[in-house]
């Protein structure tokens, strides 16, 4: 079985105001509430603190009402390097900009990578476990970026592996990796055969949005209000607890948990 990561510090950017412009797939949701996106915001930095991160907290960017999706931009191969995505949305192609100041603090130059065109990726299509990287083959993400990525993590011991997306947005829309072989899916995913060697935890359609999870060094971190799915997450050995966190008002532009953190 893969080593676990630990991780230590993650990357987020404080929503903007102009969050309620953001993409969307499903405007019947309604426009985010913005004083509650920041409430909400708020717990979750202090979900991410209580189990002992380092977070490092960017200020808004008005002109870029999708760029507390942090995940997106880049990739962070922890101990390793970063790779520069050029996301695959017109609007969002210049958050890999402003990503760039910080990331630069942590890797040096030879240490950031860039996916170039014609190729486009998302970091939420980018699904890592153990040395696999299992990349989702969306509308947001070529097989261009893909064979870019791959040429860059190979000489580091990695294997990439594509993933056809089709039902989703990203790859982490419809799947997530809690450690322990235990792999959320749902939708198109609980019939992928390259996910066959793991367990499949299978999410109904009624709370396919609760499959975007986070595993932090022993904790599960979920969306609040998926009871089926806490339930199956319950009777899982190995875990130290399992917390909730509200991120209703990212729903509505099309997030999760995953996308607005940065995990290395």
């Amino acid at each position: 079985m893969a080593k676990k990561p630990v991780y230590k510090q993650f990357i987020v950017k404080w929503p903007s105001k102009s969050l309620i412009d953001g993409i969307t797939g499903h405007p019947e949701l309604g426009i985010p509430d913005y004083d509650n996106a920041m409430k909400q915001f708020q717990h979750m930095i202090d979900t991410f603190k209580s189990l002992d991160i380092k977070v490092i907290e960017l200020k808004a960017a008005e002109e870029y009402p999708d760029s507390c999706f942090v995940e997106d931009p880049v990739v962070i191969i922890p101990g390793e390097l970063a790779i520069l995505t050029n996301p695959g949305a017109s609007s969002r192609n210049g958050e890999k900009n402003l990503m760039l100041p910080t990331i630069k603090k942590y890797f040096s130059e030879d240490k950031i990578k860039y996916i170039k065109a014609p190729g486009f990726m998302d970091g939420g299509d980018v699904l890592p476990i153990g040395d696999t990287y299992y990349i989702g083959n969306s509308a947001r993400t070529n097989m261009e970026a893909i064979k870019q990525f791959e040429a860059i993590v190979k000489p580091l011991g990695k294997k990439v592996v594509p993933i056809p997306v089709t039902e989703f947005l990203h790859l982490k829309t419809g799947t997530t990796y809690i450690e322990n072989n235990n792999l959320l899916v749902t939708g198109e995913f609980a019939h992928t055969k390259e996910f066959d060697k793991f367990n499949k935890i299978v999410i109904p359609k009624e709370e396919d949005y609760a499959v975007n999870v986070l595993y932090i060094n022993g904790t599960i971190v979920m969306p609040a209000n998926y009871p089926k799915t806490k339930a199956m997450l319950e009777k899982l050995s190995g875990y130290k607890k399992i917390v909730e966190v509200d991120t209703s008002e990212y729903k509505k532009i099309d997030g999760g948990l995953t996308c607005l953190s940065v995990r290395f």
